[in-house]
Formats: structure tokens, C-alpha cells, sequence
């Protein structure tokens, strides 16, 4: 975005850009600090005005480093295989057993759940969280009742964190009223809150502080890697540390199949001072359906998180490959409390930035910069991978996946829910739905009841289908009501590799 001026160029070309070039950062900087310091202004002298302030420190220091970052942060020659011992199998973990003090290992631990997120892709207002995905029970209350279950099961003290953002706080904490007889002690904090960038001037979009009206539109939450610093400036981090707690295991509230794992938590705690492990990714082997997930490789002698966005565009395909990256991140992490204390002190917390770019409702485009909490992993001590079954990533981002864990494919037992016996293959059925599904209100008046998915391999249902009571479906099932049509699914019917058309019913096989 720099252009270079005629009577800039004389000298040496290259000497002369880069002074051009470095000026040109300067007077950004400076403005976009001139910009931050009206922005405060807006706000009266408080607490309110120095968390802002807080979180415009935390802004700076990352805008600073995408002015200066010169193409895509990896060379691609220098991407190496993870060394075998720095990713290990699951089985391997789970084989020492589990120590007879199990609870003087939960004690040491904190849940935090990444909570930000609105539910707006699957057509609902308000938080994620809040969305009823099991027996009434939303994504939040499972959470709840996983960690109530062990606390009344090892007689322990598990907390639960949320990391809340501006979109998701005023409603959580309505909700959490709820919970007050529950044995689970809850916290929450925020993540920050920084200011939307006019992609042309690169200075923020909004004028005022405000969140009302079109002020709203001007400010977003910059990613999950914004836990580190706002989880220590919240000054939860230290209460939690003064409470003996020693690691955190942070994932997604929308993946279900994230409850805490006893082997992993007994390998963190049972390793000796001086090797201990500050930072365990749980990654899994890669599907076709997972080739734009986070991989882990070797750069710099250290272990590192490679997300799709820093990837050079000649290499995008190798990237996707599932022969040679065979893992991918299902962001469920396990991360040292004192580690985190120390490199945020430090500063040392060193993390990609992903410039995420956005068309607000009026058509102005900005960009957002944000982090991966995945993406720190190369700053702390002794990081491992632990390559854990699927069934640990079981996110629910859509429709599709709400059927899933719906269905009678799976149990719910204390908030966990598991894959039911009665199924053959451990492997979930591949289920897209079409765009007449995408909203869950609209999604719901579509069955009478859930289908018998047990046997399902694949299902594809487009168009205006509507399922009756007991329906079961088997192997591959493709319905599609073509522009106009209306298939009703009639109830009891027994769908087995089917292809359904219109009013053509057609064996598959």
C-alpha cells in the first residue's frame, strides 16, 4: 500500500524505498495513535477508559508488526516434519494408567471455554453458547454438567472460565444466574475489544467509543488469540495461580467432543520440573473434510502451528494434502498458567497475525487483525502434540452438524456425549444439508422428529424436504426437491442408498 513518489527514487533504489517505506510506517503509526487517543476521549475519565486503554495497548503493538511483516511469514524451504517424539499417540499417553490421587490432579486444573461467538450462521441472536443442541440442554449447560460431574465424582474443584466478548458478555451472564446451585464455580472474563481498520487510510472506521447504532460496526473481538493477554489483564490469572491452579485446558464451547481428558491432564502434571510441559496441542489425523485446519511443523528448531493463511500461494495445494500434512489442530489446549504469567511479563507471547478482511453493511471495506491462541505454541517450553481419537473434534459450526449430535448416533451421559455402541463403524457419517436448513428455527419445523442414523454413511437432502416421525436412514441417501417441488419424507419410512428425486424414487444400488 506504499506508493512511491518520483522525487523519492534518486540514490540508491533500494535504500531510498526502505527510508520511503520506513517514513511512511512512522506517520501510520502516528496517526492511528492520534486517532486512539481522540477515541478514549469519548469515554469518561474510569475503569472503562483504562480497560480501553488496555486494550488499545494490546492493538498498537500488533498493528506495529503488520506494518512492518513483508509477505507470508513462513519460507517454505525452511518447513520441516515435526521430530516423531513431539507428537505422540494418544494411546501411548493413555497406557501409564491414571495415578491413585486423580483428584490432586484435577485440582490443579481450570477449564476455560473460548465463548465469543455469536450464533448468526446458523440463523440465531445472542451467543453460541446458547444454542439447544441435546435434549433442550444448550452448549453451555453440557459444559456445566461435564465439570459438575467430576467435581462430584473425584470430590474436587474444577472452575469453569468463559471468555466472553462484547457480543456474548451482557447475555452469558444472565444466563449464568442459572447455574448458582450447580457445583461448578464460574467465571468470566473479556476478551478485548479493538477498532475495525478502513482498509484505504488504515486508520479506525469509528469516531467515538460508543457500541450503539453504527459505532457497533466498528469494533470486533481479534480472535482467540487474544486469551493470553486478556485472561492476565483481567487479573483472573493470578487469582487462579494464588489458588494452586497450574494449567488451563482451553478449546471451543462448540466442540462437544472437547471434555477434559484425565490421561493428558496426569501426563502434564506427573512430568519431571525441569522438562515439564508448558503447552499440549490435541491435533487428530486429517480428513478430506479437514484439509484447511491448522497443521503442526518443525521452523526453527521449534514446533509450530501452520494455519492456511500464512501459506504462499504456489504451496496452498501441498498444504491441503492429506499425505503430507496428516494432522490438523482441533484447538483443544492444555497450557501452563506460570508459563502464560511469564511471557506475558516478558512480552515474548509471539504470534502470527491474521488480517481477516470485512465489507461492513454500508460496503466500506476493513480489515480486522487477529490472532490464534494455536499460533503461541512456538513461545513456551517443551510443546507436544498429542494425536487424540476424532471423537475429541466434534464441533457443531452448522445445521449438518446439529443433526449428528442429535441423532441416536450418539449418548449423552453427565454432559459428555459418545458415539453409541450399537454403531458399527467409529467413523461419522458425512450429513449436508441445503440452504433451506441453514437456520436452526427453520431446520427444526423440517422433522417431526430426528432420523435413525445408525447405519448412515452419507446424506445429502436439498431443497424443500421435510422428514416424518421414525424415519431411518442407511448407507447413502442423496434427497433433492428440485426448484418447486416438495418432497415429505412420509413417517416410518425406511431411506436404504436411495437417491430421491422429485417424485422418483430410485435404488441406488
Amino acid at each position: 500500500f506504499f506508493c512511491l513518489s518520483p522525487g523519492l527514487s534518486k540514490g540508491t533504489p533500494s535504500k531510498g524505498m526502505a527510508e520511503f517505506q520506513e517514513m511512511m510506517r512512522q506517520q501510520l503509526e502516528s496517526s492511528m495513535h492520534a486517532e486512539l487517543e481522540k477515541l478514549l476521549e469519548t469515554t469518561s475519565p474510569g475503569p472503562e477508559r483504562e480497560a480501553s486503554r488496555k486494550d488499545f495497548e494490546g492493538f498498537t503493538n500488533l498493528f506495529h508488526r503488520f506494518l512492518q511483516v513483508k509477505g507470508p511469514s513462513v519460507e517454505w524451504i525452511k518447513i520441516q516434519r515435526p521430530p516423531e517424539d513431539s507428537i505422540q499417540p494418544y494411546d501411548k499417553i493413555s497406557a501409564r494408567g491414571l495415578p491413585s490421587s486423580v483428584s490432586d490432579c484435577l485440582n490443579k486444573l481450570v477449564v476455560v471455554k473460548l465463548n465469543g461467538g455469536l450464533g448468526t450462521s446458523m440463523g440465531c441472536k445472542g451467543p453460541k453458547s446458547l444454542i439447544s443442541v441435546r435434549n433442550e440442554n444448550t452448549f453451555l449447560d453440557l459444559t456445566v454438567q461435564q465439570i459438575e460431574h467430576l467435581n462430584k465424582t473425584y470430590n474436587t474443584d474444577v472452575p469453569l472460565v468463559l471468555m466472553n466478548s462484547f457480543n456474548t458478555d451482557e447475555d452469558t451472564k444472565k444466563i449464568l444466574q442459572k447455574y448458582t446451585h450447580h457445583r461448578v464455580k464460574i467465571h468470566t472474563f473479556n476478551q478485548s475489544r479493538y477498532p475495525r481498520i478502513n482498509k484505504e487510510s488504515l486508520l479506525p472506521v469509528s469516531t467515538t467509543m460508543s457500541m450503539s447504532g453504527q459505532s457497533a460496526e466498528g469494533w470486533y473481538p481479534p480472535g482467540h488469540g487474544d486469551i493470553y493477554a486478556s485472561f492476565y489483564n483481567s487479573g483472573l490469572l493470578d487469582q487462579l495461580i494464588t489458588q494452586g491452579k497450574e494449567y488451563i485446558f482451553v478449546s471451543n464451547i462448540d466442540n462437544l467432543g472437547a471434555t477434559v481428558d484425565l490421561h493428558i491432564l496426569h501426563h502434564l502434571v506427573s512430568q519431571p520440573n525441569g522438562k515439564r510441559c508448558e503447552f499440549i496441542m490435541e491435533v487428530t489425523d486429517k480428513t478430506r473434510a479437514d484439509v484447511k485446519g491448522g497443521t503442526l511443523i518443525e521452523y526453527d528448531g521449534k514446533l509450530r502451528l501452520l494455519e492456511i493463511a500464512q501459506v504462499p500461494k504456489a504451496h496452498v495445494d501441498e498444504f491441503k494434502s492429506v499425505t503430507k500434512f496428516k494432522i490438523f489442530n482441533t484447538n483443544n489446549l492444555w497450557i501452563s498458567l506460570a508459563a502464560i504469567k511469564r511471557l506475558q511479563e516478558q512480552k515474548a507471547m509471539d504470534m502470527e497475525i491474521i488480517v481477516n478482511p470485512k465489507t461492513l453493511d454500508g460496503g466500506q471495506n476493513v480489515i480486522q487483525l487477529e490472532t490464534a491462541v494455536g499460533a503461541a505454541i512456538k513461545a513456551f517450553d517443551n510443546a507436544l502434540g498429542i494425536n487424540v481419537p476424532r471423537s475429541r473434534f466434534l464441533p457443531v459450526k452448522t445445521t449438518s452438524d446439529l443433526l449428528l449430535v442429535m441423532s441416536n448416533l450418539y449418548s449423552l451421559d453427565a454432559g459428555s456425549l459418545t458415539m453409541s455402541p450399537r454403531r458399527e463403524f467409529p467413523t461419522t457419517p458425512h450429513v449436508k444439508l441445503g440452504s433451506s436448513f441453514t437456520k436452526v428455527q427453520e431446520y427444526l419445523t423440517r422433522f417431526e422428529s430426528i432420523p435413525d442414523m445408525l447405519e448412515l454413511d452419507h446424506l445429502t437432502v436439498s431443497g424443500d424436504v421435510t422428514f416424518g416421525k421414525n424415519v431411518s436412514v442407511k448407507g447413502t441417501v442423496i434427497i433433492i426437491a428440485n426448484h418447486g417441488d416438495r418432497i415429505d419424507i412420509p413417517a416410518g419410512s425406511m431411506l436404504e442408498n436411495k437417491i430421491v428425486s422429485g417424485n422418483l424414487r430410485i435404488l441406488d444400488h
